[in-house]
């Protein structure tokens, strides 16, 4: 019994402590890079105090100090910015700021489809459904993806979409597939159950899942 006891407290003390180190981690890697957006700005203010102040800035030097300094000025700046895009006068300055990197080729590039990226997960696109279950790596195995964009295949004008498949628990990278529109799974979900679904690496979930589409039979030709 004792043996027996052990192992089923350490399961148990290991099931209970999963979830805080899951969170631990999402919620590390979250203020990790809000801070590491703040970082250099804060470390150019203490290196111009120092010419000023160097006790203050010695004071302000300090790991922790910095970290929490660089972590304030990032969302002391997300705040404005949403604050700002939210204004006639700060959608005119965002407009002029996209005009500007449009004209910067590689950087056009990258800002420009990361912001169609964030733009389209906010509306759901015509003939499809935005969260789907699309099989991934092999049929069979279903994963959950976002359909960020709906095309036409040349010749055959067969409707193929665009899926996006996050991964998990950091949704933030992933991979991208192009599939036939009859073969994906639409779901009613939002993008919020989506996300804590993948998060939450399948524990937050519904009951139930949405039934695969039925392949219609191939036509045989004498």
């Amino acid at each position: 019994m004792p043996p027996l006891r052990l192992k089923r407290y350490l399961i148990t003390g290991l099931l209970t402590f999963m979830p805080l180190w899951v969170t631990w981690l999402v919620f590390k890697f979250i203020v990790g890079f809000l801070a590491d957006l703040g970082a250099p700005l804060v470390a150019g203010f203490v290196g111009a105090l120092g010419w000023v102040s160097p006790q203050a800035a010695d004071q302000l030097s300090h790991g922790w100090i910095t970290y929490v300094l660089a972590l304030a000025l990032t969302l002391i700046t997300l705040y404005l910015l949403g604050f700002l895009a939210n204004r006639m006068i700060g959608q005119r300055l965002l407009h002029a700021f996209d005009s500007i990197l449009q004209r910067i080729p590689l950087v056009q590039t990258i800002y420009g489809g990361t912001k169609k990226l964030m733009t389209v997960l906010q509306n759901k696109p015509s003939g499809a459904q935005r969260v789907v279950l699309v099989d991934f790596p092999r049929k069979g195995m279903k994963v959950v993806g976002f359909v960020t964009r709906v095309m036409k295949e040349e010749g055959t004008q067969r409707e193929m979409a665009a899926v996006y498949i996050p991964t998990t628990p950091n949704p933030t990278g992933g991979y991208l597939e192009v599939v036939p529109l009859e073969e994906l799974t639409p779901t009613d979900w939002t993008m919020d159950q989506a996300m804590a679904f993948i998060i939450s690496g399948g524990a937050v979930a519904p009951d139930t899942l949405p039934a695969a589409p039925v392949a219609l039979p191939t036509e045989s030709h004498p």
